[in-house]
């Protein structure tokens, strides 16, 4: 039973694979068509011995003589005219389904939720976005082309073939059955091999990128060698997928042309019997046995075919499941043009799932329009899953949070998002211009006076007129040509271009020299004034100024007040205090 639910499943699968494929039926009609022709020409190709021996050799026909030759230049001309329009039409229509596959998949990966990004690895979604769908594309086109043209070779010979005797190709046609059945027998096992080897190519890309991503730490620490042996263990497993499925391939293709010769030996065998040769002439013998012969080709390719099918089945699989994954949901129906800027939780949990410990637990707090909110506590506290809730990317569990007494829950995920300015401890960058980066999402394009006075407002405009190519310079792969401080100006000068009522500053000041975080602080009170903000705090000599701080531990909220109030309680805000400023 669990058999028939996985073939209908591949049979679903493929279904589907397929109707990325009829938006160019009209070129896959005429790559049919072609087939048709290039099939029809291996069929002339056997049938065209039948007058050469007779007519040639044995009848010394002048007709037949001078024309044979003609005829076969003419079925070369057609078989080469027929093979580059079936080549050609199926490889446009193979590029048109990757593109199209790839479109799909990074739309959906723009609008999968932060838990989804959470439980992959950057790795595997690469493997998925590069590998998996030019699997899929073999299986969508090229196994067609294999399919159709060679199945309609094998039906065009095997018919001239019953034209010539009957009974001898009775014979041939025995064999089927055992081929068919060791097809089916070996699909499973090619499926399954195909699924590993995908699955470890997602781990081999994660691996790498991991070191390329992390070359400085794998230099500084000397893991060259762990890593080596790391990518060695991921690369071998891949290997051995690999052969696993080399071996079934190599061994099922002999088996299956042993009992197709079988059936040729018979009918050799049987056709050269003195009393079938008075039957038939030599024509007929030589191209019986010709047609015989060229059904191997096509019969071997066919066997080959099973294992390019069953591995794209099992990538059109891994790719559909990405597809079906359901996006951020936007339940939301308010539209919202510009938030005064208030804010409250109200008895606010949250848990990533259910079997998961509960991260937050009745978090309540109010910050009017403008004022500056600040949360400290130890890692692991719940300071960042508590800010990353105001932008949904993720969703309470318990409580409601408020913006200008509208439940976030209620407005439009764009509308929400349009509210808010991020600035990371991590800064993330686009390997594009400096001004580009500034202007980050603004579709329209913004005049380069407004990037200008950003960046000054940001105190990096110093910083950019001394690069080479100031505004147009190429920042590279995450900013990776600029210092920390530089990349964090940039951050700023963004969120002061987006100008957002509400602005969530993640630890934007942490690791930077006193030098860079003068100027950041500097940047970061500009882009504080008059909108509320949301800090969370490292180094608590940044939020003295905060209007209301929170001191969380374990999720919850253990006190708040202003830092001179926390101070003079002299509880947990006064003990991190204290232990900061101890260490300095």
């Amino acid at each position: 039973m669990k058999q028939i639910a996985n073939e209908m499943s591949a049979v679903q699968l493929y279904k589907r694979l397929l109707s990325y494929v009829k938006p160019y039926w009209l070129v896959f009609a005429a790559v049919i068509l072609s087939m048709l022709v290039y099939a029809g020409s291996e069929t002339a190709m056997a049938a065209i011995m039948k007058p050469l021996m007779d007519g040639s050799f044995v009848e010394k026909d002048p007709f037949i003589i001078k024309w044979i030759p003609v005829a076969l230049i003419g079925i070369f001309l057609v078989r080469g005219v027929a093979n580059f329009l079936t080549t050609y039409g199926l490889g446009w229509i193979a590029r048109n389904v990757i593109m199209t596959l790839r479109t799909e998949m990074f739309d959906r990966l723009l609008t999968l939720p932060a838990s989804f990004y959470d439980k992959s690895t950057s790795g595997q979604l690469m493997s998925k976005l590069l590998y998996d769908v030019e699997q899929v594309a073999d299986a969508a086109t090229d196994a067609i082309l294999v399919l159709v043209r060679d199945t309609l070779t094998i039906v065009g010979l095997l018919a001239w073939m019953v034209y010539l005797n009957g009974l001898l190709s009775l014979i041939i046609l025995l064999t089927v059955p055992f081929i068919g059945l060791l097809v089916y027998k070996i699909s499973a096992r090619f499926r399954r091999i195909s699924k590993t080897i995908q699955d470890s190519m997602g781990d081999v890309s994660h691996t790498s990128s991991e070191v390329i991503e992390g070359h400085r730490e794998v230099k500084t620490f000397g893991s060259q060698h762990y890593e080596a042996k790391r990518f060695d263990k991921v690369n071998q497993l891949n290997r051995r997928q690999r052969m696993k499925k080399i071996a079934t391939e190599a061994t099922s293709q002999p088996i299956i042309e042993l009992i197709a010769v079988l059936g040729l030996a018979v009918v050799i065998y049987l056709a050269t019997l003195p009393q079938m040769l008075e039957q038939i002439t030599v024509g007929t013998f030589i191209s019986f046995i010709t047609a015989m012969f060229m059904i191997l080709t096509p019969l071997k390719r066919l066997t080959k075919l099973n294992s390019k099918l069953q591995a794209g089945i099992a990538a059109a699989d891994s790719v559909f499941t990405m597809l079906d994954q359901k996006p951020e949901a936007d339940t939301g129906t308010q539209h919202l043009d510009r938030a005064r800027g208030d804010i409250r939780y109200q008895q606010v949990g949250f848990q990533y799932d259910e079997n998961s410990r509960k991260v937050l637990e009745d978090i309540s707090f109010e910050i009017k329009a403008g004022q500056t909110i600040a949360f400290v506590g130890q890692s692991g506290s719940g300071k960042t899953t508590l800010v990353s809730l105001l932008p949904r990317f993720y969703s309470p569990t318990s409580g409601q949070i408020f913006i200008d007494e509208t439940d976030i829950s209620q407005l439009r995920l764009l509308d929400l998002r349009k509210q808010i300015s991020l600035v990371n401890q991590q800064v993330i960058l686009f390997n594009d211009t400096i001004a580009n980066n500034i202007a980050y999402g603004h579709q329209g394009g913004v005049e380069e006076e407004r990037i200008i006075a950003a960046a000054k407002a940001a105190h990096a405009w110093e910083f950019i007129q001394k690069l080479p190519q100031g505004l147009q310079t190429q920042v590279g792969q995450n900013g990776i040509l600029l210092s920390g401080g530089q990349r964090q100006r940039l951050a700023i000068a963004r969120a002061l271009l987006r100008d957002t009522p509400i602005l969530i500053l993640d630890e934007a000041t942490a690791s930077l020299d006193s030098e860079a975080e003068r100027h950041i602080q500097s940047a970061l009170e500009n882009l504080m004034q008059s909108r509320t903000t949301l800090v969370i705090a490292h180094r608590l000599s940044t939020i003295e100024k905060a209007d209301l701080i929170v001191v969380m531990h374990d999720g919850h909220i253990v006190e708040t007040g202003t830092h001179q109030q926390l101070l003079d309680k002299g509880q947990h805000y006064a003990e991190l205090h204290r232990l900061q400023f101890q260490q300095h």
